[in-house]
């Protein structure tokens, strides 16, 4: 508004240096309104509204300011000026237009980008269900339950297997996570009562394949095995439902994603950085983490939660869960923030999931409590205690009842005598007594013969966070230094 104030232009001088002062004192009052608060930002930028709104006003600003330069400039040139002033004064103006353009287009972009994976990731509220209450999200559950798949699908394979299956469990009010894994070889599954699958693949018996083929079975004919086959991804919704029924917890809602893609998340994040006990050898070539200290890409990361070579899909399964925490602890909201284009990117392209939109907010508020406050503690569903080839589901979901109550019981304890979390041991869940005690040693025991009974393998070695098997829900900051 200077310009015109110059050229007497009191009116509109004084109206635009006024916007400009209440857009000064906007930004400030929101800055004072955060107050730093990260979380609350990344809420914000997750709500399909703000993004719009946002979206709007950074084009609204852009618009008016660069027609107040442009108009002062024209007011205030001289007239009959030389070219030399003339160039100069256009030169200035498009800098100028240029510094207001470039931000606004930065916001327009990110605004988009994110608006663009909400509607691609995340879908509506499902029907039927009360509305979302922002105040109160888990309608006054106490904990919410996530089935995380990992599919192995690609270019040289037929159809996907979901051969990483996590049921994480979420204390609501501490952040406390009892992460269950699922072997891939889990034979005989039973399914809910009065579905197809059920009629196909019925009881004692049950699934005549291994539970990673669950998925790929109702992907082939969803119409006539999916037991919602009107939502978005059939497969993935029915073995939902499926593991909460094997398990005996309410799953309330699922993430896939595509292993190759995983890889593309953890580049966007700058890497993870892991604790190896031994050389984990990978891939066709000979290539090997070395054990220590290692800064991770995305491609070592997903051979870290891959590789089987020299060790098994329990030793994998240990990785998986050390994996998920390393994630959930290095992820920074900044970092998120600072990468958003490739993280939103990686996310579109590899991510499935029935979250609604509405919850995202709830789940970040959920994600900060897990990595500040949270302890994640885990449970192999793995030999000697479970027998792949014949699962007793019965003492399955008596471990899983354990595990939980477990943690549940310690963080009471722990509010009443006020001791340190991380002093806290858990006690054996294990009804054998044949979990890691029987594999300290290196001496195996009646849990060695169980072992080699179970799945004809040698006495595993106690190194790995993943020969942590058959014991009970274990804290992953134990298992995973």
């Amino acid at each position: 508004g200077i310009a015109h104030l110059r050229m007497r232009r009191r009116a509109a001088g004084w109206t635009i240096l006024g916007c400009y002062l209440v857009l000064v004192a906007a930004g400030v009052v929101s800055a004072f309104a955060l107050n730093g608060d990260v979380m609350r930002s990344a809420q914000l930028a997750v709500q399909g509204r703000w993004l719009l709104t946002a979206s709007a006003v950074a084009f609204a600003i852009a618009v008016l300011w660069m027609t107040v330069i442009v108009h002062s400039w024209t007011i205030v040139r001289p007239p009959g000026a030389r070219l030399l002033v003339r160039a100069t004064g256009g030169a200035t103006v498009v800098a100028l237009c240029l510094a207001v353009a470039v931000p606004a287009a930065a916001v327009l972009r990110t605004a988009y980008t994110a608006y663009d994976t909400l509607n691609s990731v995340f879908g509506p509220d499902p029907e039927g269900e009360p509305p979302h209450d922002a105040a109160d999200p888990w309608v006054g559950r106490d904990r919410v339950n996530v089935l995380l798949l990992g599919g192995d699908a690609g270019s040289n394979r037929y159809g996907m297997r979901t051969d990483s299956m996590i049921v994480a469990s979420i204390d609501i009010e501490h952040g406390d996570v009892v992460l269950i894994g699922l072997p891939r070889n889990l034979e005989n599954a039973q399914f809910p009562k009065d579905t197809a699958l059920a009629e196909r693949y019925p009881p004692p018996y049950g699934f005549d394949g291994l539970l990673n083929d669950v998925y790929q079975t109702v992907a082939e004919s969803p119409k006539k095995l999916a037991i919602d086959p009107s939502v978005e991804d059939p497969a993935a919704d029915t073995l939902r439902r499926v593991i909460g029924n094997l398990v005996d917890l309410d799953l309330d809602y699922y993430a896939l994603v595509d292993m190759k893609g995983f890889a593309s998340l953890i580049d966007a994040i700058g890497g993870i950085d892991v604790h190896i006990e031994e050389p984990i050898p990978y891939g066709q070539q000979g290539k090997v983490l070395q054990e220590g200290e290692q800064h991770l890409n995305g491609y070592e990361a997903l051979w870290y939660g891959r590789s089987r070579v020299n060790s098994d899909d329990y030793a994998r399964m240990g990785r998986q869960g050390c994996l998920l925490m390393y994630v959930a602890e290095q992820t920074e909201p900044t970092t998120v923030l600072t990468s958003f284009q490739e993280l939103a990117g990686a996310t579109k392209k590899t991510l499935r999931t029935d979250i609604p939109q509405s919850k995202v907010p709830a789940f970040i508020d959920l994600a900060d409590l897990v990595t500040d406050q949270g302890r994640m503690s885990t449970l192999q569903l793995s030999p000697p205690q479970v027998n792949t080839a014949h699962p007793d589901w019965k003492n399955i979901r008596g471990l899983i009842a354990d595990a939980i109550s477990e943690q549940e019981d310690a963080q009471a304890s722990e509010q009443e005598d006020g001791a340190d979390s991380d002093n806290e041991v858990p006690a054996s869940a294990s009804p054998s007594g044949t979990g890691s005690e029987a594999f300290e040693d290196g001496s195996g025991g009646e849990g060695e013969t169980e072992w080699q009974e179970y799945t004809g393998l040698d006495e595993p070695s106690p190194g790995s966070p993943g020969r942590q098997v058959g014991e009970d829900a274990s804290a992953l900051d134990k298992l995973c230094p």
